[in-house]
């Protein structure tokens, strides 16, 4: 169980690698100091931040942001080292909160690889503070410690480091500001290959006094009863202060100087094209989930901004007319139709501006996911990609796995991989009911609900081709026999972990033999006596496919299913249900909770998926076998291998 620190409070650490995690509710600054024995930083060259943000054993994020996840390896931190301290900072950005006790208390956690939090620390009681040591990681008779610090200092970075004996406190305070302010964080040093991931946002370059309405402060694909966050990375909000404009740059991006500041020279050998793996982890699949997570965040914003300024020179061309139509005597002549004319002109200015920068976005977002697609491993990788071919079956499983692609209709032909992170902390529901296509028709109902299923089976196989041999096994219950078609690439290569249960005696032998695993490992554990289960019961995570719910369940197959949603992930035991909403709509609200206790998905493309961050519709796609491919055969025949090998 994670600790929750008071000020002062220490805990030891049995790791050396670790992810330190920042949270708050308004973009911030971290970073790390290296001191002494006796807590001194002896120079500039000691400090990790946006500027310089790797040293040896510590990395941190390259912007101000919301969220952040410093890697820490103490492993390999010098052994002159002896206090790794973590600080955060407010940026001095205009319209940005000046002290820490305006804002809601941040927050710091040490997590394990394995995603497990250790220990955790929320800073209250700040006031005047402008930058504040959160954490210390310290050594104590050769072991490494955990201290909740909460020291914080009304005059920022300069106390801070002057606190830790730093000679250089103004200037390193100043550069950090510096960097920040003009997103060196994500500018591209001389002689290295990172991507120059710097954009402009359509606020950019619409007029300085552009009004808008901030985002919300955690990104995620959707909230309860949309794509569940299920463990991904955090976002960057915008800053915001009542009454002042929003600033809608990515704060990993280098904020574009107002239109009315001159230009800076682009550098003679042009832009540096983007790189695979061009984001902060341990390992390249972190990496590229991190830079898919980024990508995905740059076009919230962009596409948010583009939308707030089209709806600001809208509402700025109503008021001019307003103003011009309040005199009776501009009603009518040429001088109201000059004054027509320019409001009109004006706003379609404003929306060219904002369509031009968000189409600079989009360019670079595209050239970045032409480069990032062929790089995905098989488990991020859609079905068509040439990784499937070099298949082979995992030692470990990925950190994530992807259910399919997100994109809105201002960018229709950019798709972002939509991706979970594993184990799945909820449900799937393949809804199978009629969904209007694209020009507003709708496809035959069984040949939905065969697609429905094909969706299912594609998932499955996903999965089952992300885990070792004989870590994940797949169960199905198909009481009507219905989906005999579309399951037989599973049934065909021998990879269930049993025949699909059929009719009513199925059901409920199915529903039994799972529910009985929950509850003995759940046992197990609450009890902390794993290695008194039953021998022979298989513990491997198990998905158990549902087709055409409810048909064939009574009531009590019913709350068993519900029983299994609910407790089921926590024990590896995950639900995919295939089903039509309307076809249980005899059990009326008792099966609500059931629906929104699932990550609804659509077997063909729907702007269905709710984002709290900005406020976007996504349209999702699922990630089906092309036409005429082998690829899915291929995969399950070689998973068939492995496990067969393995026993």
């Amino acid at each position: 169980m994670a600790a929750e620190l008071m000020r002062g409070q220490n805990h030891p650490l049995s790791r050396n690698r670790i992810e330190i995690r920042i949270s708050a509710d308004v973009p911030v600054v971290a970073g790390a100091t290296l001191a002494d024995e006796n807590g001194q930083v002896r120079g500039a060259d000691r400090v990790a931040h946006p500027g310089a943000p790797a040293l040896p054993g510590i990395e941190v994020s390259r912007q101000a942001a919301a969220e952040h996840r410093l890697a820490v390896d103490l492993g390999t931190v010098s052994e002159a080292v002896h206090r790794v301290s973590v600080l955060i900072a407010l940026p001095t950005t205009p319209g940005g909160p000046l002290r820490f006790g305006a804002v809601a208390a941040p927050r710091a956690a040490v997590v394990g690889l394995d995603g497990a939090e250790v220990a955790g620390y929320t800073l209250t009681g700040l006031d005047a503070e402008s930058a504040v040591v959160a954490l210390e990681l310290y050594r104590r008779q050769g072991a490494w410690k955990i201290r909740a610090v909460g020291q914080g200092y009304a005059e920022g970075l300069t106390a801070l480091f002057t606190d830790q004996g730093l000679p250089e406190a103004a200037e390193l305070a100043g550069g950090i500001e510096e960097a920040v302010a003009r997103g060196m964080a994500r500018s591209v040093p001389a002689g290295t290959t990172q991507t120059d991931r710097s954009r402009r946002t359509a606020a950019s370059v619409a007029e300085p006094d552009l009004p808008g309405t901030a985002p919300a402060a955690d990104s995620a694909y959707d909230a309860r009863t949309s794509p569940a966050a299920s463990g991904t990375p955090g976002a960057a909000q915008g800053s915001t202060s009542p009454g002042g404009p929003v600033d809608y740059t990515h704060p990993r991006r280098h904020q574009a100087s107002p239109p009315t500041a001159p230009a800076a020279p682009a550098p003679a050998e042009g832009p540096v094209p983007p790189v695979a793996g061009d984001a902060v982890g341990w390992s390249m699949d972190e990496r590229l989930y991190n830079q898919v997570w980024g990508m995905f965040e740059d076009l919230a914003r962009s596409t948010a901004a583009y939308r707030s300024a089209v709806d600001f020179a809208e509402s700025r061309m109503e008021k001019e007319l307003d103003q011009v139509l309040s005199d009776p005597r501009n009603r009518l002549g040429a001088t109201g139709d000059a004054a027509r004319d320019a409001a009109r002109a004006r706003q379609a200015q404003l929306a060219a501006q904002a369509r031009a920068a968000l189409d600079r976005d989009l360019a670079q977002l595209t050239a970045e996911s032409e480069v990032v697609e062929p790089a995905l491993p098989p488990a991020y990788a859609r079905w068509d990609n040439p990784v499937w071919h070099g298949y082979r079956v995992p030692t470990e499983p990925p950190m994530a796995v992807r259910l399919g692609d997100l994109h809105l209709p201002e960018s229709a032909p950019l798709r972002i991989p939509m991706l979970v992170r594993l184990p799945l902390e909820r449900g799937l529901w393949i809804d199978s009911g009629l969904v209007p296509t694209a020009d507003g028709a709708f496809p035959d109902a069984g040949e939905l609900r065969h697609l429905a299923l094909q969706t299912a089976v594609a998932l499955a196989a996903r999965l089952l081709a992300a885990h070792p041999a004989g870590e994940f096994g797949v169960q199905v219950i198909d009481p009507a026999g219905a989906g005999a078609s579309a399951l037989a690439p599973l049934m065909g290569a021998g990879v269930l972990t049993a025949p699909p249960a059929t009719g009513a005696a199925g059901v409920v032998e199915a529903l039994g033999r799972l529910t009985e695993r929950v509850d003995l490992v759940q046992m197990a554990v609450r009890g902390g006596a794993a290695d008194a289960l039953p021998p022979g019961l298989d513990t491997s995570r198990q998905l158990l496919i549902v087709n055409d719910f409810p048909h064939g369940f009574d009531d009590r197959a019913v709350t068993q299913l519900r029983y299994l949603a609910d407790e089921g992930p926590d024990v590896g035991v995950h639900l995919l249900l295939v089903a039509d909403r309307e076809d249980a709509v005899a059990y009326g609200p008792l099966l609500d909770p059931l629906w929104r206790s699932l990550m609804r998905l659509t077997p063909v493309p729907d702007d269905h998926l709710a984002d709290p961050w900005v406020g976007h519709a996504w349209t999702y796609e699922p990630c089906l076998v092309p036409a005429g491919s082998h690829v899915l055969q291929q995969v399950l025949t070689q998973v068939a291998i492995a496990r067969t090998k393995r026993m």
